[in-house]
Parts: C-alpha cells; sequence; structure tokens
C-alpha cells in the first residue's frame, strides 16, 4: 500500500431516493477518521470534498425519468468524471486514496480513476449486487447500477465515462449479497464475476469468503478497488443507511474481512459509501465506517 493517504470527498446523493447521504463525508470525519488512520500509521492529507450542486438545483424532470433511463444521470456523470481524475491524480503521485461517500453511484468515478493506469480488481461488500442497468433497473436510482456500468453492461457500454478502463469481470467478487432484482439476478448468473451470498459467508465463513475474493481480484492485476457499502452490515451494527437489510454481516465479520484485506497487501484504493447521518443514531454508522477504513488501512490491536 503507498504511504501517504489522501482522502476525497464525494457528497453525492443524486442516486438515491432518500436524501441525507450526502452528508455521509462530514459525517465520517466527525466520527474520528484523521486520528484513526493516525493510529494506523499511516500520514494523511484530506482534499476537501468534490462541489456537488443540491439535487434541488437540478432538473426536476430527471427526478421522474422514463422507462430504460436513469435519475440525474448527467449530475451523477459529472460527479464521477471529476472524481476519477482526483483518484487517479492520487495514484500518479504514489499515494493512497480513500474516498467518502455519498452514494454508492460514486464507485463509478472511483474505480474509472483507480483503473486509468493499471488493471485493477474490485472487491464488492455489500447487501446489493448494483449490477442494474438503466434498461433493467425498477427504480433508475444510478446507486444501484455502478457495478454494471463499470463493467459496461446496457446502455453504460457506449459511455466512456463510466467504463473507459473496463474492469474484468474475471477479477469482480461480490460478497454478501442478500437482495437482489430479479432481472440483476439474472445477470449476475450469466456473468464472469464471482458472487458469494450471505448464505455462503455462513457456509464458509467470512475468512475462506474474504480470501478466495482476494486470490480472484488480484490475479494478474496492479493491485484492488475495495467498495465497502455500509449496508453490508446488518441493521443492528449500522442502522444509518438509506436500504438496509436484515441479515447481513456481524461487526467483527466486516472487521475480519477488511485486516485480511489490509494483510495481503493488495490494495490500490478503498470508498466508503452510503452513510447517512439522518438515518443514524448517534452518528454510530459513521463510527463504524471510520473503524473499518482504519483495519483496511493497517490498524491493528497489537
Amino acid at each position: 500500500m503507498r504511504e501517504q493517504i489522501t482522502v476525497i470527498g464525494a457528497p453525492l446523493d443524486y442516486g438515491a431516493d432518500r436524501r441525507g447521504v450526502d452528508m455521509g463525508p462530514s459525517a465520517i470525519r466527525y466520527a474520528g477518521l484523521a486520528d484513526e488512520l493516525a493510529a494506523s500509521g499511516r500520514p494523511c492529507v484530506d482534499r476537501g470534498d468534490l462541489s456537488v450542486p443540491r439535487a434541488e438545483e437540478r432538473d426536476p424532470d430527471a427526478v421522474s425519468p422514463p422507462a430504460g433511463s436513469a435519475k440525474f444521470l448527467k449530475e451523477v456523470r459529472d460527479v464521477c468524471e471529476r472524481l476519477s481524475a482526483e483518484v487517479a491524480e492520487t495514484l500518479s503521485k504514489g499515494r493512497f486514496p480513500l474516498v467518502l461517500g455519498g452514494d454508492h453511484s460514486i464507485a463509478i468515478g472511483s474505480i474509472q480513476g483507480s483503473s486509468r493506469d493499471g488493471d485493477i480488481g474490485v472487491i464488492w461488500f455489500d447487501a446489493h449486487g448494483d449490477f442494474n442497468t438503466p434498461e433493467t433497473s425498477p427504480s433508475g436510482n444510478v446507486h444501484g447500477m455502478p457495478m454494471a456500468a463499470a463493467l459496461g453492461h446496457g446502455s453504460f457500454a457506449d459511455t466512456d465515462w463510466a467504463n473507459a478502463n473496463r474492469v474484468t469481470p474475471e477479477n469482480v467478487v461480490l460478497v454478501g449479497l442478500r437482495s437482489l432484482d430479479e432481472k440483476e439476478r439474472l445477470a449476475i448468473r450469466e456473468s464472469p464475476v464471482t458472487a458469494y451470498t450471505m448464505s455462503d459467508i455462513d457456509e464458509q465463513g467470512i475468512t475462506t469468503i474474504t480470501e478466495s475474493a482476494i486470490e480472484i481480484a488480484s490475479d494478474g492485476t496492479d493491485g484492488v478497488h475495495v467498495s465497502l457499502d455500509l449496508d453490508w452490515l446488518d441493521p443492528k451494527e449500522a442502522p444509518g443507511v438509506g436500504t438496509p437489510v436484515r441479515g447481513g454481516v456481524t461487526y467483527r465479520e466486516a472487521h475480519a474481512a477488511l485486516e485480511i484485506v489490509s494483510n495481503h497487501d493488495v490494495l490500490r484504493s478503498l470508498e466508503v459509501v452510503e452513510v447517512n447521518p439522518i438515518l443514524d443514531s448517534r452518528n454510530e454508522t459513521a463510527n463504524l465506517a471510520v473503524e473499518l477504513a482504519a483495519s483496511a488501512l493497517g490498524k491493528r490491536i497489537l
């Protein structure tokens, strides 16, 4: 891993139905991010947040797009292109990018930037597959599409901003799935990506699953991008998320997974998304996000 950590805030909420996730980067910082990263022994520079206009200032027609399209796609594109440039610049300087969301649509920009000058694998810790396209999404919410966008599925195939440096699906691993739309489920089954459900974690254990995910994502690549959606955890652990799904990983399982990622020294970039302080209790979910990021970046008990 690169020595210096560069924090980049992406306070985007265009991709979700429920407001408040744009305050996620602030909540994570308030939860003591700088101190936790310092405890991991890594110097840290915070670049602040990308400028993101409020949804109310955008085209109201984007809220209810016609079938086969996506809400606020133009606005998501603008933010993701700028985020991609920030992540790529950070890597070019030999530093490590830590991106704070914002909803999960920011992953389009994070993956694009991380893969600009290298082949990467992706580990997707999430309750959802985010494998919808504008053509298949029941809601039109882009935070349910970033993995499909990065792989160039559907109408994303013709959008260079989403998948100019296309990730190889054989190096993509989805971990902890437990809520999928029907067409999304079919797309994942037909894709070369590797997908582990919560049932797989129950049967094999988080250690075995994470070790396998790292092996697959790092095979023949220059590093691994980890995308951590806080709804991966059970809502009892992380209540402050927009799309909670019961039956997620425990506090200890989440830490174990991120510690294993750190131990393998393959991490190229990291994003933490979907913290919504409006829905949270005493900033509990943001505190957890900070702890997990620190585990991924090398903080240990001993």
